[in-house]
């Protein structure tokens, strides 16, 4: 090999060398970030013996990834219907505190029954009274709570829907990017690295698919297939609802004016965010709602009270209603929300506590004690087991039916608990799948900072060996240059 072969040998391996302590410099930088992947500087021989670095690549496992943005989506949304159903039930409490409408059902049966013992005993009608309000104030505050985490959810769509354009939008900037550099020629590791960032956030709000194009172009679609970007982002638009009633609809997300969450769309997402919003929304909590309401509804029916003068006068609210003497249609919206103790029984408010053993609030047609006898205890022995006798509830609740009122409010509880149990144990699964993913592809594609400090030294030792060799070569030049003088 001839001198000038062996100085342009050793100098393209000192700049390749070079090039991989950069590159070596730039992965320790990055091994904090959990966005970056290991960059790779592979070095080749040319034919004249040279070393190059055709490009800087970086390490990459696709079905890890996709992996790692599926577990991101459903833990995502497994954790936000954990913590919906968290909020709900609130309204049910510590089973030991005896604080859900079960409870106070049974306590306000209980009180009516005492009051049967002693019916001249105003005590004990004082107590029915305090068992009632107590029974009005749990179903209104839970129909409210029902209703601040429907619109809560409502709202955080909203933001979820924000999120998603935005994110989008960088997507949008990032590919334009990596798709220009490509065709270029030059590095866009880094790039490459921060698209797949935004992706990763995207797989939060709702579950993607990803498909690489030509020149490392990057479509994504939705885990229904709706498309999110082919070329250019599409809209996701979603107008919230901001003022909520019992019977208020939400509003469906679109994509390019296609639902994806609602009953009626083709294409639902299934995971993320989004679409556990969507169903704690528009599923869960409406049909927690119903159910409330039908609680209600049946107190009602089962206190209320019939005509005692043979004319045929229809059944009316009695000891409870919903602000009107008429008793509610079974999936009657609202009725949770607007049931109270009747102020006719409620001394506090004018009412007489003795309307609840002899009856009459409806007026003289609808009294039971019709001898005015202060030891009647007819009326309410009815009203004590009155909370146990078969009703007709909706369908739409999920629960059986026909049912005793206290079995259809302890199944509600239930119902709820068995759904915030399963969303417990499903919440904690799919993150210990989405750490175990994310261990995987962070092992794959991440940087080992004790890896790469000893390739750094070897790259040292090797720039300082080509380095040397140059130096050698320059002396060798410089006595060939004296003798030939």
């Amino acid at each position: 090999m001839s001198l000038t072969a062996a100085l342009h040998t050793a100098r393209s391996s000192l700049q390749a060398t070079s090039t991989q302590i950069s590159v070596s410099g730039r992965n320790i930088s990055g091994a904090d970030d959990p966005a970056y992947s290991r960059k790779l500087a592979t070095t080749t021989t040319t034919a004249d013996g040279a070393a190059r670095i055709p490009q800087i690549s970086r390490a990459a496992d696709a079905p890890l990834y996709t992996r790692m943005l599926d577990a991101t989506a459903r833990a995502s949304g497994e954790q936000t219907m954990l913590e919906g159903l968290q909020r709900l039930a609130e309204t049910i409490g510590d089973p030991e505190l005896q604080q859900s409408p079960a409870a106070k059902i049974g306590a306000f049966a209980t009180a009516v029954a005492q009051y049967a013992n002693a019916p001249d005993d105003a005590l004990f009608g004082q107590n029915v009274v305090t068992a009632g309000r107590d029974l009005a104030d749990t179903l209104n505050t839970a129909a409210s709570a029902v209703i601040s985490v429907r619109r809560d959810a409502d709202a955080d769509m909203a933001t979820s829907v924000a999120r998603i354009n935005h994110l989008l939008g960088q997507f949008s900037e990032f590919n334009s990017a990596v798709v220009a550099g490509t065709v270029l020629g030059t590095d866009v590791t880094d790039m490459l690295d921060k698209r797949d960032g935004v992706v990763a956030a995207l797989s939060e709000e709702l579950g993607v698919a990803t498909i690489r194009r030509e020149n490392n172009d990057l479509a994504i679609y939705t885990d229904s297939g709706v498309t999110l970007f082919e070329g250019h982002a599409r809209t996701v638009s979603f107008e919230p609802t901001h003022i909520y009633l019992a019977d208020t609809p939400g509003n469906a997300v679109t994509i390019d004016g296609v639902p994806v969450t609602s009953e009626a769309a083709g294409m639902p997402l299934r995971d993320g965010r989004l679409a556990s919003l969507a169903r704690l929304r528009d599923d869960v909590s409406a049909t927690y709602q119903l159910q409330l309401d039908e609680i209600a509804r049946g107190v009602i029916t089962a206190f209320a009270e019939l005509d005692q003068s043979g004319a045929g006068g229809p059944a009316l609210a009695g000891v409870f209603d919903a602000g009107d003497t008429t008793i509610p249609d079974a999936g009657t919206a609202g009725v949770a929300g607007r049931f109270r103790l009747n102020p006719a029984v409620d001394p506090a408010l004018g009412g007489s506590v003795e309307l609840i053993r002899d009856g009459g609030i409806n007026g003289a047609a609808y009294r039971y004690n019709g001898s005015s006898s202060a030891g009647f205890p007819d009326r309410l022995l009815d009203l004590a087991v009155a909370n146990t006798s078969a009703q007709s509830f909706a369908s739409e609740s999920g629960l059986a039916s026909p049912s005793g009122l206290a079995d259809f409010a302890s199944a509600s509880v239930g119902w709820l608990e068995s759904l915030r149990q399963s969303a417990t144990i499903d919440a904690e699964y799919q993150a210990s799948v989405l750490a175990r993913s994310s261990e995987a592809l962070s092992n794959a594609t991440g940087v080992n900072l004790d890896d790469e400090y000893a390739n750094q030294l070897q790259l040292e030792r090797s720039y300082a060996a080509s380095a040397k060799l140059i130096s050698i070569i320059d002396e060798l030049f410089k006595t060939l240059l004296a003798s030939a003088g």
